[in-house]
């Protein structure tokens, strides 16, 4: 049986599109004969990521990663963070002379520079460096591959993203019961870097509502009065909030994919966002969803839309494709055999 070790900073009790897709292509690919494990923060101590604490940082000793892989000897190593856990393995697959892959989640320089003072170029430095080795950097989008690789970074492939079709279907629309309509729906982490505020700004009828946690919450909740904050939402609950909303509004410049978008369009419901990589990538079919840099106009043509459409362009993500996407891009960690020998 073919062994895969996936290195991830990102891991559970975190909900976030890291984490999903992780666990989705791991347990496809589970289903086709891989044995797949994953080395996590589970192991070890951790601390809250500054200004980011549902994201905990592994203490884990120096030496503790290599222990772990050396114990495991998979047959391929993919290194999904450039956090702690991600550094250690990178160090020893090229201190012993391992191929790996690696993955590039999330847009970390435009993240930092949404809190602090700190040139972006820095950020992508590190990147760059991190992620310099691997045989092959998988990137969620043509958009990023393209932004990537202004920055010079190198070996890049394209690993897009499924949605669950049967968790995420159009239906009745239970929720929202005696809310002016139309029902405009976000979902994700309520942060800076989304840009919740763009959405809460729409001068626009109907009721703006807003599932999912995060540090904005608090702030955006007192200047924004009128609209409706749901929290943190999972399961079913979270399935028919989606197929009761009349257009999703995604209003992140800075993502690099956007999973919540097509779990919106596979409940039927289209989508409204800014012309940026992510939505540029997904929204190719005009008939389910609407980009343009007026936000507000983006909603309007997305009202119009039809639902049908929106569950019809869902269909084209697949967690089989995304799988097929990601395994192929693996290479063998080659020298384990040879050693054990």
């Amino acid at each position: 049986m073919t062994s895969l070790l996936i290195v991830t900073d990102a891991w559970y009790p975190q909900t976030n599109g890291v984490v999903h897709s992780l666990e989705a292509v791991g347990n496809t690919l589970k289903s086709e004969g891989y044995k797949v494990q994953y080395l996590t923060p589970e192991r070890f101590w951790t601390v809250p990521m500054p200004t980011y604490p549902e994201i905990r940082l592994s203490l884990a000793p120096i030496g503790a990663v290599a222990e772990i892989i050396g114990r495991m000897m998979p047959d391929h190593i993919h290194i999904a963070t450039e956090g702690p856990l991600g550094l250690q393995a990178k160090f020893f697959c090229v201190e012993r002379g391992l191929a790996y892959t690696t993955s590039y989640h999330t847009r970390f320089p435009q993240y930092v520079s949404a809190r602090v003072p700190v040139p972006t170029e820095w950020s992508y430095a590190y990147l760059r460096w991190f992620h310099s080795g691997a045989a092959a950097t998988l990137v969620p989008t043509p958009s990023i591959v393209a932004e990537l690789a202004e920055h010079q970074f190198e070996n890049l492939r394209v690993w897009s993203r499924g949605v669950d079709t049967s968790r995420f279907h159009p239906g009745a629309k239970t929720e929202f019961a005696g809310l002016p309509g139309p029902h405009l729906l976000y979902v994700g982490r309520v942060a800076v870097e989304k840009n919740v505020e763009a959405f809460l700004r729409l001068r626009m009828p109907g009721t703006k509502i807003v599932v999912g946690d995060g540090p904005q919450l608090p702030e955006l909740r007192q200047a924004f009065p009128e609209a409706v904050f749901l929290g943190k939402k999972h399961g079913e609950e979270l399935a028919a909030l989606y197929r009761s909303a009349d257009v999703f509004v995604f209003p992140s410049r800075t993502d690099t994919f956007g999973n919540v978008v097509i779990e919106a369009l596979a409940s039927g419901v289209p989508v409204a966002a800014y012309p940026v990589a992510g939505p540029v990538d997904i929204l190719t079919d005009t008939a389910a969803g609407a980009l343009d840099e007026d936000l507000e106009a983006a909603v309007t043509r997305a009202l119009t839309l039809s639902r049908e459409a929106a569950r019809q362009h869902a269909a084209r993500f697949t967690w089989a494709a995304a799988a097929e996407q990601f395994r192929s891009a693996l290479v063998p960690a080659s020298s384990w055999r040879d050693e054990a020998a």
